[in-house]
């Protein structure tokens, strides 16, 4: 059976499987849309919040940017699993004691004020809209790829596939699908990881072949790795560090806190019976991401390696191996058939610089003569990150089913993802707004039909920008986790351990966050003008990011921000109320949980 045949049948089961389950958990009631009732257990919920955590980001671009980054793209890695872990201690069990659906009713009930809620929705929905941009794109990449549609008819059918289980299921219809998506992108991730460990260095475990020697040679793996980018004029694999080292910590810091405040991943926690249970699921939930998250050094180098080896034949077999050899480069008119279904979809391109015929893949911004003496006259391959990982059992030569499970496993990361943040988006509409501000007599039947249209338009809303990105697409992933970073995670940590915290400093605090980081964001981006010009002077012009920081590391800053404009602006404002305080306080102690019925504490 051929490549496209199999994976016509391998998706379609796969697709079929979470159809079929959303029919069987249809939500029938409010509890039921936004928290699936209350009643998930710990390790199914754990195997759903791995498979919600753990996005097109992941599965596709985490070891992308690790394989052109080197030991610099590691900050991804640490990041995004530390911020899971700042979200299961400090942040889930809390919340989910406190018996609400979502984020923003968490705000408001905590900072007594419909404005803090406000402004919550406000974060929450910009944060989750940014985000799931990358997820319907990826949708799309993968679909035009591995199915032979157009990019635009991939995002459709995803869009129909993530209305099916998500509107007529709701939260309970998503975790169950959620966990049989875990189950696809695990396998799909670690599988083709266990084959090409096994022919690279002669160990099935990827995690102990990244340190394992060749096979059949005495040379390890990562000295030979940097021996090739180094010769082709690439920086050190294995100490190459992402700008400065303050730059590097605080893109690390601001990944942590993105993550764990972005609001997707925390109502997961809202849908087990008891607070023990919503540490029990974060601990399950963790060792579900550890199967994946360290396996991605090993697959980002991997395939870094046997890209070069693509390109310049018996570089890995031959210790003594010329680059610059006439004949080194394979020629573009016999290169492998991957090359050629990666180069439709415009995501791999070639040019012919110097005319020979060969791909010369290097650095050319490399100032060593020996690449001109060659006749080498600049870079002929591009090759976009993202399509590491898809490509990489390809570029191994790996079986077509193999293949086919990679194009299942990105397809469920990204429809995972992106049914959670169209549940946030959803929740914090029908709930937040309709319910809890607009429409306080609405009834619970009215609620849940009010959930299901404003899912569905949330839908039609995140395939509109999948097809049409932003001006700023290539930087709203920094927009995203910088405002989670920036506004919700400080407004959730003062919620839960500062007693003293007041809704005018929690707002201030929100609003001034958001806006440094967004500042800063759009101006390094080229995209905020004043008066006809680039408002870059606060911050030492584009070319001089503040102090060495990227704008994607910024939401760290925007955090420092947040917490000091709240506490200066508490300090000037009037106290907050004893029961308020009270209510921290019994959050905080270890006791019975609140049945999560979304109703307002009083």
């Amino acid at each position: 059976m051929d490549l496209q045949t199999i994976t016509y049948v391998v998706v379609g089961l796969t697709f079929a499987l979470y159809i079929g389950i959303a029919i069987w958990a249809r939500a029938g009631s409010t509890s039921e849309f936004y928290v699936a009732g209350g009643g998930v257990h710990p390790v199914l919920n754990g195997m759903a919040t791995g498979a919600d955590w753990m996005s097109a980001a992941s599965f596709i671009s985490m070891a992308g940017l690790i394989a052109a980054f080197g030991y610099g793209g590691s900050l991804f890695l640490m990041g995004w699993t530390g911020g899971y872990v700042l979200l299961a201690m400090l942040l889930a069990p809390y919340l989910r004691k406190f018996g609400k659906f979502t984020v923003p009713q968490f705000v408001g009930d905590r900072f007594y004020s419909k404005g803090a809620s406000t402004v919550a929705v406000i974060c929450l929905l910009v944060a989750s809209t940014t985000y799931i941009i990358g997820q319907m794109t990826g949708v799309g990449v993968a679909f035009s790829r591995f199915l032979g549609v157009s990019n635009a008819t991939g995002i459709f059918i995803g869009m129909g596939i993530v209305f099916m289980y998500a509107v007529f299921g709701g939260m309970k219809g998503i975790t169950y699908t959620q966990v049989a998506q875990y189950c696809v992108l695990i396998l799909a991730y670690t599988v083709p990881a266990v084959f090409i460990s096994l022919n690279l260095t002669g160990n099935p475990l990827p995690q102990l072949g990244l340190g394992s020697d060749m096979a059949g040679t005495d040379v390890a793996l990562l000295t030979k790795l940097d021996q090739v980018v180094t010769d082709l004029g690439f920086s050190q694999y294995t100490t190459n560090v992402r700008g400065s080292v303050l730059n590097q910590f605080v893109y690390t810091l601001s990944l942590m806190i993105g993550t764990a405040g972005l609001p997707h991943v925390i109502i997961r926690f809202f849908t087990v019976p008891k607070v023990k249970d919503a540490r029990y699921s974060a601990g399950w939930a963790l060792v579900f991401i550890g199967i994946l998250y360290p396996t991605a050094p090993a697959v980002a180098a991997m395939a870094n390696l046997n890209l070069h080896a693509t390109v310049n034949p018996g570089i890995v077999q031959d210790a003594n191996f010329d680059l610059m050899a006439p004949d080194a480069q394979i020629k573009y008119d016999e290169r492998p058939a991957w090359m050629n279904r990666w180069e439709v979809t415009g995501l791999l391109k070639f040019v012919d610089k110097n005319g020979d015929g060969r791909i010369q893949y290097y650095n050319d911004k490399s100032t060593d003569p020996k690449f001109a003496a060659a006749g080498w006259k600049g870079n002929e391959l591009t090759v976009n990150r993202d399509i590491m990982v898809l490509a990489n059992p390809e570029i191994a030569q790996l079986p077509n089913w193999v293949i086919a499970l990679v194009a299942a496993g990105g397809l469920a990361a990204a429809l995972s993802t992106a049914a959670g943040l169209l549940l946030a988006i959803s929740s914090a509409i029908s709930h937040d707004l309709l319910k809890d501000m607009w429409m306080p007599d609405l009834s619970e039947k009215g609620e849940l039909m009010a959930g299901k249209i404003a899912m569905a338009c949330a839908i039609v809303g995140a395939g509109y920008l999948g097809l049409n990105p932003p001006d700023f697409a290539a930087g709203t992933v920094a927009i995203a986790f910088g405002l989670a970073a920036s506004s919700l995670f400080p407004c959730l940590m003062m919620g839960i351990f500062s007693k003293t915290m007041n809704k005018e400093g929690a707002i201030a605090g929100m609003l001034a966050g958001l806006g440094i980081t967004m500042l800063y964001v759009f101006a390094h981006k080229g995209i905020l003008f004043i008066k006809g010009t680039e408002f870059l002077g606060l911050f030492g012009g584009k070319a001089n990011f503040f102090l060495g920081i990227e704008p994607n590391a910024f939401g760290a800053i925007g955090a420092i921000v947040n917490f000091a404009v709240a506490f200066a602006v508490k300090n000037m404002t009037t106290p907050v109320p004893e029961h308020i305080a009270q209510m921290v306080e019994d959050v905080r102690v270890p006791r019975g949980a609140k049945a999560v019925d979304g109703t307002h504490a009083h």
